[in-house]
Parts: C-alpha cells; sequence; structure tokens
C-alpha cells in the first residue's frame, strides 16, 4: 500500500476526496484516513455509522475516521494486511506523523495558505521529526510571492524537513469555495462546478502522486463531469 500524507494546519481533506476520486477512476482502491484533531470528514461524509471510530465507503472511497494508525484500522476491520493500492493522510500533528509510520521515501505534502493560523499550524505538525521528511509544497493562495515562500522556508530552519523543488500551486477562489460547500450539500463528487484553475491543480497533483500524464489526468475529470 502506497502511503501518501498531506501534512498541514489548513483545512484539505475536500482537496483529498477530490484527488481519491479521480484516483479510484484509474482502477485505483484508496483508502483516506483522518487522523486530524478536527476530523472535518465527520461531518462532510454521510454515514449510517456515526461511532468513535468507522469506516465508511462514498463514491467509491473507503474513508477512515477517528484512527491515529493503520493498526488501528486493522483491528476495527480484522484485516492483517489493508488491501488498498494508495492511503491519502490528513494530518496534522507530529504525533500522527509517528504513528502512521511516514517515511522519507513516501510522497508527503505540505499543504497551506499563508495566513499565519495555517503557517504555525502546519510547522508545528512538523516541529519534532525523529526522521527527516522529504515535503513537496501545495500553495493555496490567490496571488503567491516569492517573499511567502521564503517565509515558509524561514519557519521551517531547523526541521527535518527536505524541501522538494516544485510546488503545486491552487489559486484558490471564491466560487471554488462555493462549488465545493454546494457538493458537500447535495453529498456528491463534482468538478463541473470548480474553476479550471482548481481542476488544474488537481491534475498536477495526482500526476505527481502516480506518474500518469497531466493531460491523461484531465480527460478523466473531464470526463466525470
Amino acid at each position: 500500500m502506497e502511503k501518501v500524507g498531506f501534512i498541514g494546519g489548513y483545512d484539505k481533506i475536500d482537496l483529498m476526496i477530490y484527488t481519491a476520486k479521480i484516483l479510484t477512476q484509474m482502477g485505483k482502491r484508496v483508502l483516506i484516513l483522518d487522523t486530524t484533531l478536527r476530523q472535518k470528514t465527520r461531518y462532510i461524509i454521510p454515514t449510517i455509522n456515526l461511532t468513535t471510530t468507522y469506516v465508511t465507503e462514498f463514491e467509491g472511497i473507503d474513508i477512515a475516521v477517528g484512527f491515529e494508525s493503520f493498526e488501528a484500522v486493522k483491528d476495527l476491520l480484522g484485516n492483517e494486511k489493508l488491501s488498498y493500492d494508495i492511503a491519502l493522510i490528513d494530518i496534522d500533528s507530529n504525533e500522527c506523523i509517528a504513528s502512521t509510520e511516514l517515511t522519507i521515501t513516501d510522497k508527503v505534502y505540505f499543504t497551506t495558505a499563508f495566513d499565519l493560523y495555517s503557517l504555525k499550524r502546519g510547522i508545528e505538525a512538523i516541529e519534532n521529526l525523529e526522521n527527516p521528511l522529504k515535503l513537496t509544497k501545495i500553495y493555496f493562495t490567490q496571488s503567491f510571492s516569492k517573499e511567502e515562500d521564503e517565509y515558509l522556508n524561514y519557519l521551517s530552519l531547523g526541521k527535518k524537513v527536505i524541501w522538494n523543488e516544485n510546488i503545486i500551486y491552487f489559486p484558490f477562489e471564491n466560487g471554488d469555495d462555493s462549488a465545493i460547500a454546494e457538493n458537500q450539500r447535495l453529498e456528491k463528487i463534482k468538478y463541473t462546478n470548480l474553476t479550471a484553475d482548481y481542476k488544474e491543480g488537481i491534475a498536477t497533483l495526482v500526476s505527481d502522486i502516480t506518474g500518469e500524464r497531466t493531460k491523461n489526468i484531465k480527460n478523466i475529470i473531464k470526463n466525470l463531469g
């Protein structure tokens, strides 16, 4: 099972859900593991089994809520080995980086906007890493500047992180926020009402995870509607 981490204080579960849907269309069996303190998935993903910990299915994606490790998911499901191709992990604490056993060989994304809360909560999550992590930056910002990137680099000085050179941008707009909220109310994963920039960012992210050509992923998004 390939583990893909999304670290940060910024709200990233919707991004992970839209990413996971494309991965299922590529024939992947996908698990989303929400280890965050907020547990946003508990409120936006429909389920009939609202207990402290549970695994539910949503549009072909399995979503695990209330767990801090894969071992805990295995115990609930009674599986010695989880039969997923890819696990997307939502993380906002150093403890969950350790408990999900992310290593320098895994794909891990540091997801943030440039408000101080998102930046500093994200830095808290990588504050006391026992082992180095290689991180790719995902920036949600309408107008990116070099100074913003330099500020994050400054905040991360002394941390055991290795930044990838490539950065994935989401020029997030209010229209995307409204579209995602509408999709949540409809309990659907829809792409048609998202902006071209947001879909471009998702295609770039999925390409980075899988190695598939961005053009092919854009065709998948188009066919999903």
